[in-house]
């Protein structure tokens, strides 16, 4: 179990084919505040079908991309 499992689930229900959140939405869905575990934890999503695309730390936004998009 991941602290960012409603984070994925999430995505994975709700999610268009390309999106980007920003870190306070993350924190809003997750109860936390993305960290650097973030980037270990991101491989994580590939499972759910939405691979991290891009993480802009100087924007605080995450974009994810449906798998094959």
């Amino acid at each position: 179990m991941s602290k960012y499992d409603a984070l994925w689930n999430h995505v994975q229900k709700n999610g268009p084919r390309s999106f980007k959140m920003s870190f306070d939405e993350i924190g809003d869905i997750t109860g936390i505040e993305i960290d650097r575990s973030f980037l270990k934890c991101k491989k994580e999503l590939t499972a759910y079908g939405y691979p991290v695309g891009k993480i802009s730390l100087r924007e605080k936004t995450v974009i994810f991309n449906k798998d094959g998009e």
